[in-house]
């Protein structure tokens, strides 16, 4: 059995400067979040919650970090929605209502949008990554030997990479409307009763969306043509009543600042599912 220490030694040199590359992008997504709140001209209860959600993404990294290290085949597509969401998340919170965003906003976004760049280049393009993340997750095993705890395949056929870049996409989308969700239940305290309907409604349809995207998405990688044509469906229907909400409630800004990411994520995970029947299916064993 291999130490800890053999395999740090044997992990390739492009696996560590992808975990050092992870751990700085995490410290760069707080430094940025934190200028923009500083530089902020009004420091609201909608930008605390954009804040909040964009700073969590650092959790995200630190969580990729440990799939990097441990090779496991889900790092890929969580490492490129988190680069592609978290440049959104930090773009949207960089430019003000009026006037020009504050330069070290500026330059904090564009150090992070290369520092994000470099992360999926390093993911997708380097040889010695691609054959570090080839690992499965470890179950519990109970075989005639005992009890254990190891990495086993799964037992449905492997999915192809676009079809898991497709999963992790569309796991963005509840929280990605819950965010906005929450930013209008601050036009309810100021007294726009009105919206209540609305805000109980979105909120739901997010929380729901969770639980559609959690069934489409298990049958889509046991390799279901029906999941990926439903997949579409939710990902049409996510847009049909986010957007419409933001632009309602948040106004223009709101539609920009909250709907292009869920877009960007519903392209992803469209685009996956199209990439993927593309493919040719493995023969069933018999």
């Amino acid at each position: 059995m291999r130490t800890a220490a053999e395999t740090e030694v044997r992990r390739p040199s492009a696996v560590r400067a992808l975990t050092a590359l992870l751990a700085v992008t995490a410290a760069a997504t707080v430094v940025v979040e934190v200028l923009n709140w500083w530089y902020a001209p009004e420091q609201g209860f909608g930008l605390a919650v954009r804040t909040g959600w964009a700073m969590l993404r650092s959790f995200g990294f630190l969580l990729l970090i440990g799939h990097v290290r441990r090779g496991r085949t889900v790092a890929r597509p969580l490492g490129l929605i988190l680069a592609i969401t978290t440049v959104f998340a930090v773009g949207r919170l960089i430019v003000p209502r009026q006037g020009v965003p504050p330069l070290p906003g500026l330059l904090g976004f564009a150090l992070l949008t290369v520092l994000c760049a470099a992360v999926v280049w390093l993911l997708y393009r380097s040889p010695a990554v691609a054959g570090h993340l080839v690992r499965h997750r470890s179950r519990l095993v109970i075989d005639r030997s005992g009890i254990s705890w190891r990495e086993t395949p799964p037992r449905r056929p492997e999915a192809n990479a676009w079809l898991l870049t497709s999963r992790v996409a569309a796991f963005t989308y509840s929280p990605l409307m819950l965010v906005p969700a929450l930013v209008a239940t601050a036009g309810i305290l100021d007294g726009q009763l009105l919206a209540v309907p609305a805000v109980l409604f979105w909120l739901g349809a997010g929380i729901a969306t969770s639980y559609l995207v959690l069934f489409c998405t298990a049958f889509l990688l046991r390799g279901k043509r029906w999941a990926g044509t439903l997949l579409v469906v939710v990902s049409v229907a996510v847009l049909a009543v986010d957007l419409p909400l933001c632009w309602w409630l948040l106004g223009v800004d709101g539609l920009v600042r909250d709907g292009a990411p869920l877009v960007a994520a519903a392209v992803l995970a469209v685009y996956g599912v199209r990439r993927a029947a593309r493919v040719p299916a493995p023969a069933s064993e018999t």
